[in-house]
């Protein structure tokens, strides 16, 4: 009963709602993950996929393993890690992944992931996946790529610069920095829209997407 409590509060939270919370003082996530996040231009010079990989914090992963491990040898096997990777996978669709692009303000669609790949190694679990744009996409005007959980439940951290990169000479004519907003300056600015009724939306918040490290690229 605790093990199926634990998977309802844990995995749906980190793939599909936030907890309620009383304040804006208890906006904050449950599940880290530590980040890479790669953008591969095509050989037309449009946007020809991108790709994450996540690493979960020891204390989600020990989770995972607990619910996960049905032949109890203390490591997801592949057939444990596949049965992971398909969860993750339906559950996160309608979060499209907590991957954001946009061009000139315009999102960008992207298509679900053929396939996710999940490893368990020294206490954690990584996933990785790939998404390509669901139409042509040029690499033109100004790109924003954010990856983040727009329930606040799970934080996606981006330890270096360089964990946000893009390879593939249809990038080689832009320019790219990488930003990572304050989030108390963002939080004073926007005090009076950050209220209670905002932070219960079980579909996810624009604060998330205000305090998020983002690369950005104008091509």
């Amino acid at each position: 009963m605790i093990r199926s409590a634990f998977r309802r509060r844990a995995f749906r939270a980190i793939l599909a709602a936030a907890i309620a919370m009383p304040t804006v003082a208890f906006a904050h996530p449950h599940i880290f993950v530590d980040a890479k996040f790669e953008a591969i231009a095509a050989p037309d010079g449009s946007l020809g996929e991108v790709r994450d990989v996540w690493r979960f914090d020891e204390v989600f992963s020990s989770s995972v393993l607990l619910d996960f491990d049905k032949n109890n040898n203390s490591t997801l096997d592949p057939a444990e890690l596949s049965a992971v990777a398909k969860t993750v996978q339906k559950s996160l669709a309608q979060y499209n992944y907590y991957t954001s692009i946009t061009i000139n303000g315009k999102a960008v669609a992207l298509a679900k992931p053929e396939v996710m790949q999940a490893a368990y190694d020294q206490g954690s679990l990584t996933l990785s996946f790939a998404q390509k744009p669901a139409d042509k996409t040029p690499l033109k005007g100004l790109i924003i790529f954010g990856v983040y959980d727009p329930t606040l439940y799970t934080a996606l951290d981006f330890a270096d610069d360089g964990d946000l990169k893009t390879t593939g000479t249809g990038f080689n004519r832009c320019t790219r920095k990488i930003v990572r907003p304050d989030s108390k300056e963002i939080l004073a600015q926007n005090q009076a829209m950050l209220t209670t009724m905002f932070f219960n939306d079980p579909t996810g918040t624009d604060y998330s997407q205000l305090v998020a490290t983002r690369l950005e690229v104008r091509c």
